[in-house]
């Protein structure tokens, strides 16, 4: 029942999200780029801000890139073998490398491991956000629908004001700049809006979607990767890694999590199947009501 009430709220939203759409029609890209442009690089600047960096952060972003590389490998060779083309490879990447480490996974983790295991999953959390406004934007905009070549790709990477959320917030902590209580709390009110808002984003995602076939091979081929192959495979590489019991639980819950709904964004922004991405997301969410019990369990 606990466990019910943690994950409640993340249905509530997506349900809000999809019942608005249908009743009101909103333009789900105008949104989405609200969220990504104007909102997501406060969260990104604050969050960088007021953390302070350390060692942990080493294997905390190490952790990231290593699962990350890991799937990507796993993902292109799979896409080979079901003769996937671009935009289709590039939704399934957008499905398989990216956890929801944030509004789900961080609850999760405060829930089953407590206040600490919390911590490290916020830091783990903010590193991914890094990932995926960079990797992620560079995957989504090289596989979109439209033309796009790799140069191209990397300047909407640079052109994202996410990136430099990130550099002016570490360089103001590593300059000991202080900003006034007043502007933090204004930034901050921005930044913790986009959360809900990108979960509103994907049941409205949910709702666009209009009556069609989904390629079963890909749906399945992404659910796979995403919920059972991850934490087994970071299972394997924590196992090596000089870091606590509590923190090799933490990386694995995160990576048993489904797709994180920042994607859908992404999709969405760039034209990259956002329907199959929203679709795969809304699967892989709700099979972790089962999955992620499962998980816990062997977790001890």
């Amino acid at each position: 029942m606990q466990f019910i009430l943690i994950v409640l709220p993340v249905f509530l939203i997506f349900g809000t999200g999809f019942i608005g759409q249908k009743l009101l029609k909103l333009n789900v890209k105008s949104i989405s780029t609200m969220a990504l442009y104007l909102m997501m690089p406060f969260l990104t600047f604050n969050t960088f801000y007021t953390n302070k960096i350390n060692k942990d952060y080493v294997y905390m972003f190490l952790f990231n890139i290593l699962l990350i590389i890991v799937l990507v490998v796993i993902t292109f060779i799979l896409a080979k073998l079901l003769k996937a083309d671009r935009t289709s490879l590039s939704a399934m990447l957008l499905g398989t490398a990216f956890p929801n480490m944030g509004n789900y996974g961080a609850p999760v983790a405060l829930f089953a491991f407590g206040t600490k295991a919390f911590d490290y999953a916020v830091v783990t959390m903010v590193m991914q956000t890094l990932l995926i406004n960079t990797i992620g934007i560079f995957i989504a905009s090289y596989g979109s629908e439209k033309s796009t070549t790799v140069k191209n790709a990397l300047l909407n990477v640079v052109k994202m004001p996410v990136l430099y959320g990130v550099i002016i917030g570490v360089l103001f902590q590593m300059l000991n700049i202080t900003l006034p209580s007043t502007i933090i709390n204004g930034i901050r009110l921005i930044g913790s809006a986009s959360i809900p808002t990108v979960t509103l984003l994907l049941g409205m995602q949910l709702a666009e979607i209009k009556s069609q076939k989904f390629e079963m091979k890909y749906v399945n081929s992404i659910t796979l990767i995403r919920m059972v192959i991850s934490p087994i495979v970071i299972a394997l590489l924590v196992s090596f890694m000089p870091v606590s019991h509590l923190v090799k639980n933490v990386f694995i819950l995160l990576a048993a999590m489904p797709i994180a709904a920042n994607t859908t964004l992404l999709a969405v922004q760039f034209n990259t199947k956002p329907n199959l991405v929203s679709y795969i997301t809304l699967v892989t969410t709700l099979i972790s009501l089962v999955s992620i019990p499962i998980t816990l369990y062997f977790l001890g």
